[in-house]
């Protein structure tokens, strides 16, 4: 296969890969309950077709078309068309409201829109009305009819009204690897989205670089992708979307967070991207399940653990030589039957991965890299690499080809042709983070003794309390997590005497309290309960043990209920929003210094 260096842009990148493959499969969807394929020729020849079609709507080389849909073939297609067209794509998060899309709407000046179903519709639709950017709607499913006045088009009809050959519309693709091939808008943890300008040489480097420590480390081979973080997402419209393209790879769509582990055993993954939170869920149900089990199974959990941390540790003696071998023959390869049986690696990032989640999956014998970046860099800027040796307090090196060096402040600066070229209309936020060519992220970070990247905290992220200490928020709301009564934490303590934090108690774990006290599952009635605040004071102290005496959670309130992506208490990439929470728990927060 050509170097993945030497392409031009994405869009040659497909379109050669696709005629080295034209009858093996690339894109697997589940319909009718079977998995369905969509082989690279037919892939090409629908990209090469709606390319077609929407220039014959008046799209112009530079024009912007918004792409709302949840992850499945026709994303990939239609993100393939749209560059293909010489317009640029603007990714949209599914879970966006009305307000949300008419944001996006009304600073990318939109002139089209492809929407999936009729539900991401209802929302989007209300936001079109609002603005009059937006020229053409365009289904993938058939939608109820509705007076826009704009033209509404059915995505197969264009395809199927605009036949194209792929090789014609591939000898077109004269785009430079500096031309903007995407605007992803930044979920952010506050503050109103950006929209970050990603030329097709950023995402180019990014696949290149992580096709590197494929090929390096784990071997390139006939690759398989499991795509379940939204496309929306730099993270997984790189790593999860454009990655597997390059390595000539096959990807799934998973169907539902809760179909997942079922999809991993169907669709046998070579390699998956997966953020922190997605790992605390599997710890929790893997720990869950075979404590349900009992027996054989759950000692041999606590002999892989053992082994693990005295392996981490280097400090595995020949009298434990026995159990390790038990649990690397027995117990190992039951695990990695639950992820597929093929499974190479999860790379994890988007967010801090806690050591002792990232220690647990290393002991199971799951491969797991993490990797750091941002929707500014490609996104991805460095990762951990095998042969090198993966810590699970580290990033990994950079990728090849990405400078990366370390601020006066600690803050963490990144060079090359990954960093992006500004947010769209916006030059005084552009020039607050481009300086000098370099891109300062906003994260603190150092390097260790290896030349692996150890990410701190976020600078704006870093809590000072009044004697002027830093505590790292997410540091101690990892560690918290980790208990089985807390699912989700936030601290707070800006300027203040001591830590204290929001607090959202484990649902199951609940449910096993209200069965063995007798207690009624109410909220309320719970969150008055003194045994019940009592238990999770208890999972708050064991933590405390843990912490330094600055870190500390002295007080907590209980929140009243799930941080979550709906209420908009989390970004799609499952991270907090801080802002959000300050808003709701502020008052009940700071009352608690007066008590």
């Amino acid at each position: 296969m050509r170097r993945l260096e030497h392409f031009p842009n994405l869009v040659t990148m497909f379109f050669t890969r696709a005629a080295e493959q034209r009858d093996e499969p690339f894109l697997w969807a589940k319909k009718g309950g079977e998995w369905q394929p969509t082989t690279w020729g037919e892939a090409a020849r629908q990209v090469a077709s709606l390319a077609t079609a929407l220039k014959a709507q008046g799209l112009q080389p530079g024009d912007r078309v918004m792409l709302v849909s949840e992850n499945r073939p026709e994303w990939c297609l239609s993100d393939l068309a749209i560059m293909a067209a010489g317009c640029i794509t603007v990714p949209t998060y599914t879970t966006n409201t009305e307000r949300d899309h008419a944001h996006i709407i009304e600073n990318s000046g939109a002139r089209a829109v492809i929407v999936s179903t009729q539900k991401l519709a209802d929302v989007l639709l209300k936001a079109v009305l609002r603005t009059t950017h937006i020229e053409t709607v365009i289904a993938i499913e058939h939608l109820r009819p509705r007076p826009l006045g704009v033209r509404s088009c059915h995505w197969q009809g264009l395809i199927d009204d605009h036949p194209a050959e792929p090789e014609l519309i591939a000898a077109q693709a004269t785009f430079a690897r500096s031309d903007t091939a995407c605007i992803i808008y930044t979920s952010g943890t506050g503050g109103a989205p950006r929209g970050v300008m990603q030329h097709h040489g950023a995402i180019l480097h990014n696949v290149a670089g992580c096709a590197d420590v494929i090929s390096e480390d784990l071997g390139w081979g006939e690759e398989v992708f499991l795509s379940f973080l939204p496309l929306s997402h730099a993270y997984e419209h790189t790593g999860g979307q454009f990655l597997p393209i390059g390595m000539g790879g096959q990807i799934y769509y998973a169907e539902s967070l809760e179909k997942l582990a079922a999809n991993m055993e169907e669709a046998q993954p070579t390699i998956m991207f997966v953020v922190p939170r997605l790992f605390e869920v599997l710890r929790a149900r893997i720990s869950k399940g075979i404590a349900k089990q009992g027996g054989m199974a759950q000692r041999l959990l606590g002999a892989a653990l053992d082994i693990g941390e005295k392996r981490a540790e280097g400090s595995l003696r020949l009298i434990d030589r026995p159990k390790a071998l038990m649990v690397d023959t027995v117990f190992k390869p039951k695990i990695a039957k639950r992820f597929g049986g093929r499974m190479k690696a999860l790379v994890s990032g988007g967010a801090p991965l806690t050591p002792e989640v990232g220690l647990f999956f290393q002991s199971l014998g799951i491969m797991f890299l993490q990797g750091y970046g941002q929707t500014e860099a490609g996104p991805v800027i460095s990762c951990n690499r095998p042969k090198a040796g993966v810590t699970v307090d580290s990033v990994g090196p950079p990728l090849p080809h990405t400078e990366v060096q370390i601020a006066e402040d600690g803050e963490i600066l990144v060079r090359g042709e990954l960093v992006m070229h500004g947010y769209w209309r916006n030059p005084s936020e552009s020039a607050r983070v481009l300086r000098d060519g370099w891109l300062h992220t906003g994260d603190i970070g150092i390097f260790d003794e290896a030349g692996r990247l150890k990410i701190t905290d976020r600078k704006k992220d870093l809590i000072i309390n009044d004697k002027g200490d830093n505590i790292a928020p997410q540091k101690v709301e990892g560690m918290l997590t980790l208990q089985p009564e807390i699912m989700q934490a936030m601290i707070a303590g800006d300027r203040r005497p001591h830590m204290v934090a929001v607090i959202v108690p484990d649902p199951e774990w609940t449910q096993e309290f209200c069965a063995a006290t007798g207690t009624k599952c109410d909220f309320r009635t719970l969150a008055e309960d003194p045994d019940y605040r009592a238990a999770i004071s208890h999972a708050v102290e064991r933590t405390n043990k843990e912490l330094s005496v600055i870190e500390r959670v002295r007080r907590f309130i209980l929140a009243d209920g799930p941080f979550t992506i709906e209420n908009e208490q989390m970004t799609p990439s499952l991270k907090i929003r801080r802002h959000v929470l300050r808003d709701v728990y502020g008052e009940r927060l700071d009352a608690l210094y007066k008590g």
